[in-house]
């Protein structure tokens, strides 16, 4: 199967650059697999698309400041232009950090993307902030510009990331992140910190959408998968079976272990809030024979069409990048040709793309 099976042309002037106003007044696709049409909808109608014995599963992971702005060693403490870091040339010694997963109990050791990544080698020392309020060293040295590195220890961590760090908005968002992005690129539900990604399908919920959904009656769970390099890490071979994902930390509680299994025994439908809850669901599934473990562990299933799904019966999905493992996903559960019959039919209808996008619900 070849990568390249899944492009499809995408006019930049779709490609969502700010979040509306209103989370809710996104627009939804919904594609029903047996169906021969697609129906235009809003994301306001998505309660009443949900069947009254539906489980919901949503990912309650909380994004991250992730971006960090520093010098390496020998370089002059300078400030970072607060307008635009992310788009000015660099300045000799500068180094852009994005923390992508924590690799100890204790914050000090992460991996992580550098730029620029060529000339940061083993050994090196980085200082972020004007007053070197952290300093990391680099342990190792990946592909695709990854390293590992170790920060050294200070008491309050975190609140040094949360005050000298940037929002991560991906690539695709030509624009510097904004005070507004800490609260917007963010789900309303979002509790467990360690996400460089947001999982954008919740973005579009209110907590007035979710009074909806809980005055049905209808059932909802909360599993954890903090979004890190296997979601966005780019496909590199042209053969799909020959990709690898990263694996991604993910914690399914107890009782939402209990609702997903006592879903499963009663064939009622589950419905996955995104692929990050799509994938958390199908790895615990994956090793408990069908049914859902409670637990720790690590994601490194990668979803493509020829895939059975165990748990989901439907998903609320955004559109995703061509040729992403995203857009694999969503193709092996509702297959190729639909789906990418449904990209097009948005394309047509102006949908707007990607993380700050409109929302698909594939059931």
């Amino acid at each position: 199967m070849l990568v390249s099976d899944f492009n499809y042309s995408l006019p930049p002037e779709l490609i969502a650059q700010e979040p509306l106003a209103d989370r809710a007044g996104s627009r939804l696709l919904h594609l029903q697999r047996g169906a021969e049409t697609f129906r235009d909808r809003a994301f306001r109608e998505f309660p009443g698309l949900l069947r009254p014995d539906d489980l919901l599963v949503f990912n309650n992971t909380r994004v991250f400041p992730a971006r960090l702005y520093g010098r390496r060693s020998g370089a002059k403490a300078q400030p970072v232009s607060a307008r635009n870091p992310a788009a000015r040339e660099f300045l000799k010694g500068r180094v852009e950090v994005l923390l992508t997963r924590q690799i100890s109990e204790n914050p000090n050791e992460w991996e992580c993307l550098v730029r620029p990544g060529r000339k940061i080698g083993a050994g090196e020392q980085v200082f972020f902030g004007e007053h070197d309020e952290l300093q990391a060293e680099v342990v190792a040295r990946g592909s695709f510009g990854e390293r590992r590195i170790r920060f050294h220890p200070v008491a309050d961590f975190w609140s040094k990331v949360e005050q000298l760090g940037h929002v991560p908005l991906p690539p695709y968002i030509d624009r510097a992140d904004e005070a507004g992005d800490r609260q917007r690129y963010q789900t309303v539900y979002a509790r467990e910190r360690g996400s460089v990604a947001a999982p954008t399908a919740g973005l579009h919920f209110t907590p007035e959408i979710l009074r909806q959904i809980h005055a049905l009656a209808i059932e909802t769970a909360e599993v954890t998968l903090h979004v890190g390099l296997g979601t966005f890490q780019p496909v590199h071979v042209s053969r799909v079976e020959d990709h690898r994902l990263h694996a991604e930390a993910y914690d399914i509680p107890a009782e939402a272990a209990e609702k997903i299994n006592r879903a499963l025994g009663a064939k009622r439908r589950v419905v996955a809030v995104g692929t990050t809850t799509v994938r958390t669901l199908e790895q615990a599934a994956a090793l408990s024979a069908g049914h859902v473990r409670a637990g720790h562990g690590e994601a490194d299933s990668f979803i493509y069409p020829g895939y059975g799904f165990r748990i989901v019966g439907a998903m609320l999905t955004n559109f995703h990048l061509p040729q992403s493992t995203l857009l694999m996903l969503v193709c092996a559960f509702a297959g190729k040709e639909r789906v990418l019959q449904a990209y097009n039919h948005a394309l047509e209808q102006k949908y707007r793309f990607y993380s700050y996008g409109d929302c698909m619900f594939v059931e």
